[in-house]
């Protein structure tokens, strides 16, 4: 039973049981609020039934899902839980629908009688803030055919599984195990019919099984003017820290593919920037942060393009 629910949910062993940890102390919590809350109003065996009624759903309508909130909150699980909590507060007519994303898609539709579009859905891989993540998914919010049907996380308490949340896009947690020595979670790419991967600030080096499953449709962005400051440790800061300790002039970003070895997949785009005497890794950063902003949704789009005439 609980294989099940974790592949039904799509998270690791260990956020599962995180996740069963938020349910059992809410409903232990709950159920001691309830008890508080009968003593403190004077209601014993005399009180009339129905009001007992009213106070126990009004804690399970209200009370527990507070708690569930709070408590996913508390130990990193607020995107999962959040993600059903709207849905039931839309069911309720508490929260409206986002009626007007389907309202840009309805309008954006071939108005042709014999016009079809096939759906284009690509995953992002992301395992930090998610700022990459963040803009693509601004970038393409009202494309006709591309559209962000997934984003894949190593780390639970990434910000990139709030911005998913926010934008109503689904997540799926991965771990070490299954990612390197299992399935490398294909079944979950193909029940969401992902056809493209992009990776915006992914750790992990990719596994041979996704990358022969997804020849030349796996893209990533590193913070550097690859051949140079790339290789396994080389991300973030390290490579800030490396470009301004040698006294370059000039860094920038490259756009590649992705092949069985860090940061050797043949090139799609670079782009630099000027180094001043006194810019610091941090200042760096930033020039780089822009850089990045700027040009990576426009060329998924532009490698999407490429792939997918067919389509696009």
């Amino acid at each position: 039973m609980f294989t099940s629910l974790q592949q039904k949910w799509g998270v690791s062993t260990r956020q599962f049981w995180v996740l069963f940890l938020v349910f059992a102390l809410t409903g232990t919590t709950t159920a001691y609020f309830t008890r508080y809350l009968t003593a403190w109003l004077g209601m014993d065996a005399q009180t009339f039934w129905l009001w007992k009624v009213l106070l126990r759903i009004g804690m399970l309508v209200f009370g527990y899902q507070f708690l569930l909130l709070g408590y996913g909150a508390l130990l990193g699980q607020w995107a999962f839980f959040w993600k059903y909590e709207r849905k039931l507060l839309q069911k309720l007519g508490i929260l409206q629908k986002d009626v007007k994303s389907e309202k840009s898609k309805v309008k954006t539709e071939p108005q042709t009688p014999n016009a079809k579009r096939q759906t284009l859905s690509i995953a992002i891989f992301a395992s930090g803030a998610g700022s990459n993540a963040e803009k693509i998914i601004q970038y393409l919010k009202d494309h006709p055919v591309i559209r962000v049907a997934l984003i894949v996380c190593n780390k639970p308490e990434a910000g990139v599984l709030h911005i998913a949340a926010a934008a109503g896009i689904p997540t799926l947690l991965i771990e070490k195990e299954r990612f390197f020595r299992g399935d490398s979670y294909l079944s979950e790419l193909a029940a969401h019919e992902i056809r493209f991967i992009v990776l915006a600030g992914f750790l992990w080096k990719i596994p041979d099984a996704l990358i022969k499953a997804y020849p030349d449709r796996i893209i990533n962005i590193h913070p550097a003017l690859l051949p140079k400051y790339g290789g396994k440790g080389m991300y973030g800061m390290r490579v800030h820290e490396s470009v301004i300790a040698a006294k370059e002039k000039e860094s920038g970003i490259t756009i590649h593919y992705v092949n069985e070895h860090f940061d050797e997949g043949k090139p799609i785009f670079q782009t630099t920037c000027i180094i001043e005497p006194d810019d610091t890794p941090e200042k760096l950063a930033q020039k780089i942060h822009q850089l990045e902003h700027t040009y990576f949704p426009e060329t998924v789009v532009s490698v999407l393009k490429k792939t997918f005439p067919e389509m696009i």
